[in-house]
């Protein structure tokens, strides 16, 4: 594929998404269908494996899922010190998601474009999480949830008063509020940007392997591919801790 346009028009061809509108009201439809079929891929496991659970020799995957469960509810017990049903059960689907949005980087890079190709699509990127769009939904659904729980645990004045009073006290309103916003923002804009950045030039460099010979191509995917397993997991694992320790924080009342 990348005769068709040199290497820049490889290149931009792959980084391109399948879109349609304009301006705000673009919608990147590849990654809405992905994140789509990946969630439901995860719904469905769960779903399948807690419908099938039996209390004898488990199989490969109930154990895989108590794994996954226990692994999650650990974090939680050592990072969240409130009281809240939701925060497991958001942690666990927080980290099935975004690994599952993240494996797809290792798909062959042609394969799924080859295919949408042939079916008439001329752009599509498979990988969810590096769409800026993607991560920063996510990352703005979780800060909804600090603000909600925020104002849940504190109330109206209480987080008024947080917002205004600390850290230098009242007399200090308006340089407390500029702080605690900047502070408040940096949340989710920090979760997208390091998701999105991480996947995004692992993408990258997966691309510019396959504009390689091809000999040299299985010489430098194979461990760039197990070294990328490793970011996969670790920004999959630090985008869920993250939001259990922010949403620890809007559960504190001082």
């Amino acid at each position: 594929m990348a005769s068709e346009g040199g290497t820049t028009g490889y290149i931009v061809h792959h980084l391109t998404p399948l879109s349609v509108g304009e301006g705000f009201w673009t919608l990147h439809l590849d990654t809405l269908f992905f994140s789509a079929v990946l969630g439901a891929l995860f719904i469905w496991f769960f779903k399948s494996v807690a419908e099938k659970v039996t209390t004898g020799v488990p199989g490969l995957a109930q154990n895989f899922a108590e794994m996954m469960v226990e692994f999650v509810d650990q974090q939680v017990k050592d990072t969240f010190h409130g009281q809240s049903k939701l925060i497991a059960p958001l942690g666990l689907t927080i980290f099935c998601w975004v690994f599952l949005w993240n494996m797809m980087d290792l798909l062959p890079v042609d394969l799924l474009s080859l295919i949408s190709s042939l079916m008439g699509i001329e752009y599509l990127r498979v990988v969810p999480s590096t769409d800026l769009n993607a991560t920063f939904a996510l990352s703005i659904s979780v800060f909804i949830l600090i603000i909600f729980y925020s104002i849940k645990i504190k109330g109206v004045f209480g987080f008024a008063k947080e917002l205004t009073c600390t850290p230098f006290g009242p007399w200090m309103m308006p340089f407390n509020l500029l702080l605690k916003v900047v502070e408040e923002i940096a949340k989710p804009i920090s979760l997208a940007l390091r998701l999105f950045g991480n996947l995004y030039a692992g993408e990258l460099i997966f691309i510019l392997i396959a504009l390689l010979p091809a000999f040299l191509q299985p010489l430098l995917s194979f461990p760039w591919a197990i070294f990328h397993i490793l970011i996969i997991v670790l920004q999959a694992f630090i985008f869920m801790v993250l939001t259990i320790v922010y949403l620890s924080m809007a559960h504190e009342d001082h």
